[in-house]
Order: structure tokens, then sequence, then C-alpha cells
């Protein structure tokens, strides 16, 4: 049997796909090649429920919701950092549930959130129930049911927080009438994600060979528990396991912060837990994410959709000499930091206060890899979830909450010096500091505005209330259970 990486592994279950109720510039935003039949001698051998963890796999990069343009609108667009982008007519009604806290509960990108995640929840339900019931307590199974916890519990924890009381529901989908469940407090819900990832990671391995990169391992579930303990405000907890995971000196930082948002940072020591994508075979196995935020121009310069752009407040953020500015914000006239070319000014400008269109560097391409595919749009980067900064950045705030500002102070520094920053004294508001840019333009500034309390206050301006820290429950959830799931409060 031949070996290949995950990433190139066709996928033998195949996952229906949801289609986003928002299009958007003209270009297929989802690869619908078949995903459903396996090619001749590409597989492995390890456990017997493997083909169907590989489905889960897929879900992560092909649920609508997931990890493509709607993920965009529900966990990038929301924070003070962030603005709509594109022109100001496109995506104009979007902007405003997510731009200016205009929630609706009939909104596609928040059902997609809602349904892609549940769906890949109850796949790995099938999974799980199946593989326990077969009675197979062979260590490639064991692994493959870790996997599908681990995966599982990455799900309820999004769900989690970004609804807040959800239903914890573990059956195997039969009839449509099985997905119907009434909600679990946030307390339930954190045991059932804790329990399945102190579980997974029993049987998980601290690495996987390089043929099956991608995979969940020790470390993803780790560290999905160090921010959940860190939500919870378990500091003595959250520095447990991200201390389990630093020390368990399979991760590091990447020299370049500008490597990590690159092809060449693909599965990279510093990746945690990412989306596996690839363009490099006749079979592409991509979605819209990075396409839904190219630089938005014409000719050799439509690179995207020109979604999800800094705002001016991230801007001026930064310290003199942070090079995570020039990697994170790209400016319309201003130098391309990869390809030693001008950007275009940005057509249309959809914030008229600004002088320049600003565009957001991590969702960029260099011109190299464009050239090799022969495609302007970036299909090719992997959706770096989890990094291990943020398991250091987890370990410096829990341990200054702990009361070892000794701890924090070297954790903190850790990322400060890769960014080109002289050492400081760590401080809640340097920490805060810290994670806003370091994590600038990807999916943490929200949830780390609400768990600090933050939110009320900074995002006021935008429209903000405290009922905004948890979506609504999508409106066809609640007519499908017919009574028995609630609408969150104040909706």
């Amino acid at each position: 049997m031949k070996n290949i990486k995950f990433k190139h592994i066709v996928i033998a279950a195949f996952l229906g796909m949801t289609a986003t109720t928002t299009q958007s510039c003209g270009d297929d935003w989802l690869d619908e090649k078949p995903l459903g039949r396996p090619i001749p001698g590409e597989g492995s051998s390890v456990g017997g429920f493997e083909s169907k963890v590989f489905g889960l796999y897929a879900g992560l990069r092909q649920q609508a919701g997931v990890s493509d343009f709607s993920y965009v609108w529900t966990h990038c667009i929301r924070a003070d950092d962030n603005e709509k982008g594109s022109t100001a007519n496109d995506g104009a009604a979007d902007g405003n549930v997510f731009n200016n806290f205009g929630y609706v509960a009939t909104n596609g990108h928040i059902k997609n959130n809602w349904t892609g995640h549940y769906k890949i929840i109850f796949d790995a339900n099938a999974v799980i129930n199946e593989a326990v019931a077969s009675g197979d307590t062979s260590q490639g199974t064991l692994m493959n049911i870790a996997e599908a916890k681990a995966i599982r519990a990455f799900c309820y924890f999004e769900l989690r927080r970004d609804y807040g009381e959800i239903p914890v529901n573990l059956k195997t989908i039969v009839n449509p009438i099985d997905e119907i469940a009434p909600k679990n407090t946030i307390a339930e819900v954190d045991a059932q994600i804790i329990k399945d990832l102190t579980e997974a990671a029993v049987d998980l391995p601290n690495q996987w060979p390089s043929v099956y990169l991608g995979r969940a391992t020790k470390g993803m579930a780790n560290a999905v528990l160090a921010k959940l303990y860190l939500y919870q405000g378990n500091n003595a907890k959250a520095l447990e396991y991200a201390e389990t995971v630093i020390n368990s000196g399979v991760y590091q930082l990447n020299t370049s912060y500008d490597a990590e948002f690159t092809k060449a940072g693909n599965n990279s020591k510093e990746s945690i837990f990412e989306v596996q994508k690839t363009y490099d075979f006749a079979t592409k196995y991509s979605n819209n994410f990075y396409e839904s935020q190219g630089v938005r121009g014409s000719g050799a310069w439509d690179l995207g959709w020109g979604f999800n752009v800094p705002s001016t407040e991230l801007v001026s953020i930064y310290e003199n000499g942070d090079v995570r500015k020039k990697t994170t914000i790209l400016t319309s006239g201003g130098p391309d930091i990869y390809n030693n070319a001008i950007l275009p000014n940005g057509p249309n400008n959809p914030n008229p206060v600004l002088v320049q269109q600003y565009w957001n560097g991590k969702a960029y391409t260099a011109l190299s890899e464009r050239i090799f595919y022969g495609v302007n749009k970036n299909h090719w980067e992997d959706i770096k979830l989890i990094r291990y900064a943020d398991v250091i950045l987890i370990a410096a705030e829990a341990a200054l909450q702990s009361g070892n500002a000794a701890k924090a102070t070297t954790y903190l520094n850790m990322t400060r010096s890769r960014a080109g920053l002289s050492n400081v004294t760590a401080t809640l508001s340097a920490i805060k500091q810290e994670r806003r840019v370091e994590f600038a333009m990807e999916f943490e500034r929200f949830y780390d505005l609400v768990r600090w309390g933050d939110a009320v206050t900074v995002l006021a301006s935008k429209g903000y209330q405290d009922k905004n820290k948890y979506f609504p429950i999508p409106q066809d959830a609640i007519d499908k259970a017919q009574g028995v799931l609630v609408q969150n409060p104040n909706y």
C-alpha cells in the first residue's frame, strides 16, 4: 500500500455539504470533487475504523461553517481589529450582523456554524459508537476512537463559546428525530469536552509519522483542555495542561513569524492542529477560507474577495519594531513583503474614512506559489486552528493569574522575542496586548474580549451588548426541535 501524507489521502466516507447562503465574487467557494471513492493504492492500515475517521478530517475542511467563508464571518469579523472589507454593498447585510452585532437567528452563516459543527459531531458519534460496540481493543482502533473524541470535543468547544448552552448529543443518528435534544448547561458541556479530551489523550500519539501529518495528537487534546480551563477561569488546570504541551518537547515557535503564514509553514513545529489543504494533485482539497480574504484587485492582483480586513485601530496598536505588523497588515500602494512588489490601490474602498485600504496579510500568498499552481487565489495554505504560540500565552496568563509572575514573564517574552521586541515584566495588560498582536486577524480576539469581560466596553461603539457574547440558536434548529430546544436569552 502506497503511503502518502494524510492531506493527500482521498477520504473514504462521503460527508454531505450544506451550501452557504451567501455566495460572493464569482469563484467556486468549495471543492466539489467526489470524496467518497478511495483511489486504489492509497490509504493505510492503522485501525479498523480509520477510513471513517478520515471522513471527520475531511469534514473540518469541507463542512460549511467549520473552516470556510462562514467561519471568517463568525470567528473573525466580530472583533475590533477586523472590518467587513470588500466593497460597501458586497455582504452588507452580513456586515451589519457581524460587524455591528445585529444578530438574527435566520442568518445563513450562523446556521452554517451550528449545523456544520453538529454534522461532524454526529459523524464522530457514529465512529465512536460503532468502534466501541465492535469490541475491538487493538491499538489502532483505540487511536481511531481517540481521534474521533478529540475532534468531537473540539467541535463542542467551538459551539460552546459561540452559543453558550448547547445540546450534548452522543447518539448515532439514524433518523432526523435523533438529532433533537434539549440544551445542556455550560458546565455539562464542559464536562463532556473534558471527558472526551482526557480519554483521547491516553491513546493519541505525541506525533504521527510524516505520512499522516494533520491528525489529532496528545498535544492537540491537551491544548484544547488548557484553553477550556482558561475560559472557565481555572488557571491552575490551564497552566497544568499548557505546560504538558510545552514540556512534551514536540513543539517550538518558528524562528520566522512570516513563515508560519505561508505554505512552508504547513504542519510546522509550531502547528498543533490545522485544517489540511492541498492543491498539488489533480484531486484538489480546498475551500474558500483564504480566497474570501485575499487582496481584492484585478488582473494579476485579483487575489481574493477582500473580506476581513484590518481596522485602523489594529494598525495603530503595534509597538515600534514589532515584525508581526508587516506580516499581518498589507497596505494598498504599500510594499508586498513576500514578493518585492507594490500592492494595488483598493477598488471601491469599503471605508471612505480610510485614505488607504488594508488587507489581511495572513491570507496572502507568494507570487512563486501563484505561478507554480497557475492560480491567483490561495488554496494551498493550511488553516492553523491551534498554534503553539497560543499555548505559550495561555501558560503566561494562567501563571500570572495563579500568582507566578516570574513564570508568566518567561512565557510572555518567548513570543515577544520572536517578534523582535525587548523583554518586559508580565502584567495582565501586557498579556492582553501580546495576544492581540500575536493572533491579529486570526480567531482569538473576540473570544478573549468576552472572557476578560472587556467586550461591553471595547466593542460598544460597534453596537455590542452583553447578549452578543453568544449567537442566537439558528431558527431552523429551533423549528426542527418543536419546542425541545429553546432560543438563547434576549433574541
